[in-house]
């Protein structure tokens, strides 16, 4: 009963105005900046793109912030977060909160956008109506009391938007006007869509790996486009595991990104998922300690 009160919840809040207009004036934005682009300009994009979507919403939000997957000191994890506030994606407590409710409820009644209640839905529409990141404090606190009760993480939550306003204007004054929408429109659409589409698609096309209670899938293409977030069916079995491209051939920048937070000592106690001949099954391990979960799934 719980289950489908939280979802008609989620249905029956309205239009979100705010976050539709918005979308339309990121996309516009989007076009517009086709038209005004210079290499410049794509350069500091593609840097750009990097530090938010990678080592802010993969490794920062996603990774570590939500599963706590490795360990940071709190000034790197406090940057890793700023990192993911530019790419609009909500604040940290909202994200995760939201993140975790879905690993709770996947692909059933209270996932915030399960491919179940239909693609555009799981894609853009949960964002558009609905409560999509705006939950109570008393949801919030249960799903993400470790970020409520840090006074630095409540504090970047209230002003999420101003780190992206500050770097617009920043890159105004360095690049003029197509710096500015290439820097802030393009890159952050394009980002969202790919973030998007790790719920969308990723519950609906690929190839599954592990045998999960629902319909996660592992996603090449949009592994490429989220800097590792499609390798799915790997990370719904082992939510918690940093390394999210099992085999040689999966690319996982957001892993690599993690190894290399490692080698500069900025990152320990990573857990990652590793294939035991022995027992003919993927175990995960947090540096050299096996973790009693474990997958039936053979290599």
């Amino acid at each position: 009963m719980q289950h489908e009160l939280i979802t008609k919840i989620q249905r029956k809040t309205g239009v979100n105005w705010l976050t539709c207009i918005t979308m339309i004036v990121f996309h516009l934005g989007a076009v517009a900046a086709l038209f005004m682009f210079t290499w410049r300009a794509g350069l500091v994009s593609l840097l750009l793109w990097w530090l938010a979507g990678s080592l802010g919403v993969g490794i920062g939000y996603h990774r570590l912030l939500t599963h706590r997957g490795f360990r940071t000191p709190k000034l790197v994890e406090y940057f890793l977060t700023l990192c993911g506030t530019l790419a609009l994606e909500a604040g940290p407590i909202a994200w995760v909160a939201t993140h975790r409710i879905h690993h709770a409820h996947t692909d059933a009644p209270g996932d915030p956008h399960t491919p179940r209640d239909g693609s555009w839905w799981s894609h853009m529409g949960w964002v558009l109506t609905g409560t999509a990141q705006r939950y109570d404090k008393t949801v919030r606190a249960r799903y993400a009391p470790d970020l409520t009760s840090d006074p630095v993480h409540v504090w970047i939550e209230r002003l999420y938007y101003v780190p992206i306003i500050l770097l617009g204007f920043g890159l105004l004054a360095l690049g003029g006007w197509p710096m500015l929408f290439c820097g802030i429109f393009l890159r952050v659409t394009f980002n969202l869509h790919a973030t998007w589409l790790v719920n969308s698609a990723t519950h609906m096309w690929g190839r599954r790996r592990f045998d999960t209670d629902e319909n996660s899938r592992n996603n090449w293409w949009v592994a490429l486009l989220s800097f590792g977030e499609g390798w799915h069916n790997n990370h719904h079995a082992h939510p918690t595991s940093a390394r999210h491209g099992l085999k040689w051939y999966e690319i996982d920048f957001n892993w690599w990104g993690i190894r290399l937070l490692q080698f500069m000592g900025l990152a320990r106690r990573i857990k990652r998922v590793r294939f035991n001949r022995t027992s003919t099954a993927w175990q995960l391990v947090t540096g050299h300690r096996v973790k009693s979960q474990r997958s039936s799934e053979g290599a």
